[in-house]
């Protein structure tokens, strides 16, 4: 038997030194990321508006509308509360509330009682069926479409003037024959005019894309634009939030109920469905994007390899009958005759096979080992059989002879 020996080495395990070497560039760049995403969002957090706010520069702002009525000599007024929209609104005011389905039905109840006693313009945008219902009773909504260019199809003087806009979304429709209806998409109208008391009336809007920065200067959506909203001296843009203290209503929450909710920060309500990225600043996305590009270079960076593989040798020196008394031992501990007497006929087996001409496939098949060995041997097929291929010794002193019996069928192959 032969005695399997290595040269012992110490152990290679990298010291704390070390680690903090190796890891403190990525620790030290990825510092510098977070700081610098930290700076940035503080600088544009004094800057950075939601949708539909007249104060953003942003593709989906309305500064571009704002400054354009403000040329036209309308004063515009940011309310961001229910109690500052209610006060300023007036006979000489246009109303316009850019989330109406952010609003509790609480709230929705108080600012349809404040603009009717008003007289003045209120335009709603995106409302959905609950809103509706409560801000113009007797409106009805139907699914909302894409937003498109569209004729405007009535008699309606700011629309036939403005033309063609980007109108969809939302759709509504009025019993009330005295109703204005314009812009229909798949038939039904994406605005509607709702006559109040004296001079008053409520514009009902499906969409407000035609308000954004990125659309004003397409088709007519400028003139409707400034049509709509600039029809009174005063014009208040209100932005509802969450953050209203006003908001504690019977049930205390949003009337989300069949609405679509508006989303941005104070501003976006167009009764589209607004996915979860457009609710994130723009500039956390930017950073996130680039700490993912910085995690995957720096994993790239350090799952290189830097030269072939390094075997590792056996850190001590083990003699190989050492090694074959301490399993004898544990077959022993377990009782496992069993096992040690088939792990016995296996390498037998598998010895003889080579002697006798059988591949070690078949080294273990009794069909084909049996015949070649006993054609070497003087042992009977009976007795053959039994000693390659037969049942577990009863006690410790079988096992020993079933050793001895393979020992001298293996000589006795090896001689013949």
């Amino acid at each position: 038997m032969t005695t399997a020996t290595a040269p012992s080495l110490t152990s290679t395990a990298p010291t704390p030194h070390q680690v903090w070497k190796r890891a403190r560039g990525l620790l030290i760049a990825l510092l510098i990321l977070v700081i610098a995403g930290v700076t940035f969002a503080a600088v544009r957090s004094g800057t950075n508006y939601g949708h539909l706010d007249p104060r953003s520069a942003d593709a989906k702002g309305s500064r571009a509308a704002a400054e354009l009525l403000k040329a036209r000599g309308i004063s515009v007024t940011v309310a961001t509360t229910l109690d500052e929209a209610t006060t300023a609104a007036g006979p000489d005011t246009t109303l316009l509330v850019t989330g109406p389905n952010l609003l509790t039905p609480a709230q929705q109840r108080r600012l349809h009682e404040a603009t009717t006693a008003s007289t003045g313009r209120t335009v709603l945008i995106g409302p959905g069926q609950a809103a509706a219902s409560r801000l113009s009773p007797g409106v009805r909504t139907e699914p909302h479409r894409p937003v498109s260019p569209l004729p405007p199809s009535c008699a309606f003087p700011a629309a036939r003037s403005a033309g063609t806009a980007d109108m969809g979304g939302v759709r509504y429709t009025a019993p009330d024959s005295t109703a204005t209806a314009c812009y229909p998409s798949d038939g039904t109208p994406s605005l509607l005019i709702l006559k109040g008391r004296g001079d008053s009336d409520t514009v009902l809007l499906g969409s407000p894309d035609f308000l954004h920065n990125e659309r004003l200067d397409q088709q007519g959506n400028a003139s409707l634009a400034l049509q709509l909203l600039g029809s009174r001296p005063h014009l208040v843009w209100y932005l509802p939030s969450l953050a209203d203290p006003s908001a504690t209503s019977d049930d205390g929450s949003p009337d989300n109920n069949n609405d679509t909710n508006g989303g941005g920060n104070g501003g976006e309500a167009s009764g589209e469905e607004s996915d979860f990225l457009d609710l994130i600043p723009s500039g956390w996305l930017w950073g996130t994007l680039q700490l993912t590009l910085a995690a995957v270079l720096a994993a790239s960076w350090r799952g290189r390899r830097l030269g072939p593989l390094v075997v590792e040798r056996l850190p001590v020196s083990i003699r190989a009958s050492e090694s074959a008394e301490g399993r004898a031992g544990l077959y022993r501990k377990a009782n496992a005759r069993e096992r040690a007497a088939e792990s016995l006929r296996a390498a037998a087996r598998t010895r003889i096979a080579r002697l006798a001409g059988v591949t070690a496939r078949e080294a273990h098949t009794s069909d084909v080992l049996l015949p070649a060995v006993s054609a070497r041997t003087t042992t009977t097929g009976d007795d053959l059989s039994t000693l390659l291929f037969g049942p577990a010794p009863a006690d410790d002193a079988a096992l020993v002879l079933l050793a001895e019996h393979l020992d001298a069928l293996e000589r006795e192959v090896r001689t013949s």
